[in-house]
């Protein structure tokens, strides 16, 4: 008996009996159960279980279990498909839902992108434009270096990510570039690491904060100036930049621009939970520290 049941589970006529009762189930769930008309789908549930029993004695050949255990094994079998089919389409949802959500970001990530490159294109030509008033020879050489950044930024931003190396000298050309405007008695300090192999990052992520920095800076009695590090150490990348900005600076106009907004939504969007920003502002100086916990 056993073994011809084990059969029967394999047969045609099985499955033609489970797909009969599968999707009249789902119209009793989703026309009554789901509206929490419970005693009607207890009911009709009850209906369709004694016809699939019924019509599976019917159909199918050398039928030997009675009717209870036969009433068991429909409902079993039909709960049984329902649960997989639940679980099945779960699965579908979440795994659509996810491409929504990196559709989004992906899209937001880009306006994003398309607005910072603009904002430091700008600032940059009203350096460069301030330069010619100056010096037309050393406008020149900024032009150059311009040229080389618009290309890294023009080709290698469309990556998702870009080696931590080629980051470092487009941020080394940027600051060479602002040096250029820089007074005299305004200091320039940066630490930079020497990685003993290659990681990627989000391009232009820490150029926002450097731009604001030569910005912003003021003279201070203690001459700071501009002070920039960049560290790793354990797959964690620390980046801080600080200047002063000055007693007699006002609060409200500094670092209200594009860059610092933008800088925090993608931090989010590309690092969340990875990341730790921190900005700090005393009387003559601005702090950025920023850790990101860094993976392949």
């Amino acid at each position: 008996s056993s073994d011809v049941c084990s059969s029967d589970l394999l047969s045609a006529e099985v499955w033609v009996v489970i797909i009969s009762g599968f999707y009249p189930h789902q119209w009793l769930i989703r026309r009554y159960a789901k509206a929490g008309k419970w005693p009607f789908y207890v009911l009709g549930l009850a209906v369709l279980l004694y016809l699939l029993t019924v019509v599976s004695s019917i159909v199918i050949k050398d039928f030997e279990i009675g009717f209870i255990e036969n009433l068991i094994s429909m409902a079993l079998i039909l709960f049984i498909s329902t649960a997989i089919a639940y679980a099945y389409k779960g699965i579908w949802l979440q795994i659509q839902m996810e491409k929504v959500r990196r559709t989004q970001v992906e899209a937001e990530l880009n306006l994003l992108m398309s607005q910072v490159n603009p904002h430091f294109l700008f600032n940059t030509l009203n350096n460069i434009y301030a330069l010619t008033y100056s010096d037309i020879p050393l406008s020149r050489d900024a032009i150059l270096k311009l040229s080389r950044m618009m290309r890294y930024v023009l080709y290698d931003t469309l990556l998702d990510k870009v080696l931590l190396s080629q980051e470092i000298s487009f941020m080394n050309d940027y600051i060479e570039l602002m040096k250029l405007r820089l007074h005299a008695y305004t200091t320039l300090e940066v630490q930079e690491p020497k990685p003993d192999h290659e990681y990627s990052v989000a391009p232009m992520l820490l150029l926002p904060f450097i731009e604001n920095a030569f910005k912003h800076v003021r003279f201070a009695k203690d001459g700071i100036g501009i002070k920039i590090q960049l560290q790793l150490t354990d797959k964690i990348i620390r980046f801080s930049c600080e200047n002063s900005i000055g007693s007699n600076a006002i609060e409200n106009e500094l670092y209200g621009g594009l860059g610092n907004g933008l800088i925090v939504k993608r931090l989010n969007l590309l690092y969340p939970q990875q990341h730790e920003l921190l900005i700090t502002k005393s009387n003559q100086h601005y702090l950025v520290s920023l850790t990101i916990q860094y993976a392949d």
